[in-house]
């Protein structure tokens, strides 16, 4: 997900450059101050699932591969190239020479084996099930890396790219595993080197990056844990942090005419969407789900809660992405209808419970249309505001009725997405949905498998219709990241899969 590789010298050329504009312009070093809505959780990098977490490792780790700057095609990372076997089974990876993790120990191909057997084989590994066609991974020698497949798997080049196949150094990780998860060492290009919980985490320049002095710009990022929205905006208008995240869509025109503020909508793959919980009765009925679907009026939140800035979701793929069907069919706004599915169903005085974070205003804009709109046929709706942490704790605990969520890509592949989403996977439970179709997760492994471009699309327009019809979730609408700098920070940039190319962040004078 970096920045597109520039050669040392274009770089040079561009570093001298610089130096003859004068006042104001970029210069290198500095401290970049971060105001994001949630604290880490944790650095290992097969843990984890949430942005809080992977937005910040991604920038102190390093992979086989990476995403390019677009998002949309995977280039060398600490592989500097690789080849793929005319069966699609073997992937050869050379390494880069003299390649080394932060502390300045040299990457050696038994840390690629060991991350990558690590990432497979642990129990708690959240993705870990993606990774099982991994048959064998060897290192004939320490710049080689040959991984065999069981079988075919289309997506697989897209699985080496994502963060949660991070190298890391297996003695300290083995031996040390508690101070690692304190003092995480790794490749990126830059190094975490403070965690103060329920403050913030601190990243400084890896001076051992395979990228070389030229990159990063920064000494040193801050991610600060500001939750509350207007507390953020607050700080950066005062100058107290560089940048913020989640900017409220109903802030979005009033930054943008602060001249002290950059407001950027960066292209995303996010979905914003309700999370349904199948496991809690009458929400197991596919006939109530859909009720609740044609009571809701999505154009009426997307035009209040999103001041115009969000598009309407008709699948859980996200516009734009590989194999997004934009002829899948949204769920029409049809409350007289849904009162008869309801009616149809045995349904009456129905109570749920619609879990929100606290603090995020957009999140409290949407529960309260929600609210209001399901009135209207007959159901009763709780609203309950949980900190961030605590409300993702509360999902995975399935004590939650409805909750609003979102999701952005990590991969260009849907494969990821879709697996943890539908499959029923006992250990992700559907996104903690509980969702589980037979069929659905059939064609999961149909599209994991096939090779074809044509013929998998296919099967994922099939995924898409299903899981609308199913009303595995409620989609709710499509948007862009959206981001808030003071004037002084230059190439502050969220790629489509969420990743910040910090290594290209400057701050002027």
């Amino acid at each position: 997900m970096r920045a597109t590789l520039r050669r040392l010298a274009a770089i040079s050329i561009a570093w001298l450059f610089a130096l003859t504009l004068g006042a104001g312009a970029a210069s290198a070093g500095g401290t970049l101050k971060i105001g994001r809505d949630q604290d880490s959780t944790t650095f290992d990098p097969i843990l984890i699932s949430q942005n809080a977490d992977l937005w910040v490792i991604i920038n102190a780790n390093g992979t086989l591969v990476r995403n390019n700057f677009d998002g949309t095609a995977v280039e060398p990372d600490l592989a500097e190239s690789w080849t793929v076997s005319p069966d699609g089974l073997v992937y050869t990876f050379k390494l880069r020479d003299g390649l080394k993790f932060s502390d300045g120990s040299p990457i050696k191909g038994s840390d690629i084996r060991f991350s990558l057997e690590r990432l497979r084989d642990t129990k708690e590994s959240v993705f870990g099930a993606m990774y099982a066609p991994m048959k064998t991974i060897e290192t004939p020698d320490d710049r080689t890396v040959v991984i065999t497949l069981s079988q075919p798997t289309a997506p697989f080049i897209t699985f080496i790219a994502m963060f949660a196949a991070s190298i890391l150094p297996e003695d300290y990780v083995k031996n040390h595993y508690d101070e690692y998860l304190e003092h995480p060492i790794g490749a990126g290009a830059f190094k975490i080197v403070e965690w103060k919980r329920g403050e913030y985490v601190a990243l400084e320049k890896n001076p051992y990056s395979w990228e070389g002095p030229a990159k990063p710009k920064l000494d040193r990022v801050e991610w600060h844990y500001i939750p509350n929205d207007n507390t953020r905006i607050l700080k950066l208008q005062a100058g107290e942090i560089d940048a913020m995240i989640f900017v409220p869509f109903n802030r979005v025109a009033e930054l943008q005419k602060d001249p002290n503020l950059q407001v950027h909508l960066d292209l995303s793959t996010r979905e914003d969407h309700l999370l349904v919980n199948h496991s809690h009765p009458p929400l197991d009925k596919k006939e109530v789900r859909q009720a609740l679907c044609k009571a809701i009026d999505l154009d009426a939140i997307v035009k209040v809660a999103t001041f115009g800035i969000g598009t309407p979701a008709n699948s859980y793929i996200p516009k734009g992405s590989l194999f997004y069907n934009p002829d899948n069919p949204r769920c029409t706004y049809e409350p007289d209808k849904a009162k008869q599915m309801l009616a149809a169903a045995g349904v009456s005085g129905l109570t749920l419970k619609l879990l929100i974070s606290s603090g995020d205003v957009t999140a409290e804009q949407v529960a309260v249309l929600v609210q209001s709109q399901l009135a209207q046929v007959g159901i009763t709706v709780d609203i309950e505001k949980q900190e961030v942490g605590q409300a993702w704790e509360t999902e995975i605990a399935g004590d939650y009725d409805l909750s609003m969520n979102y999701w952005t890509n990590d991969i260009i592949d849907p494969d990821e997405k879709t697996s943890f989403s539908l499959y029923g996977d006992p250990d992700n439970m559907s996104y903690h949905t509980r969702y589980k179709n037979p069929e659905v997760s059939k064609l999961i492994d149909e599209g994991r498998t096939e090779m074809d471009p044509a013929k998998r699309k296919a099967i994922y327009d099939k995924i898409q219709a299903i899981a609308k019809d199913d009303v595995n979730w409620i989609d709710l609408y499509y948007s862009p990241y959206r981001n808030a700098t003071r004037t002084n920070v230059k190439n502050f940039t969220q790629n489509p899969l969420g990743r910040f190319t910090l290594e290209d962040t400057e701050l002027t004078q």
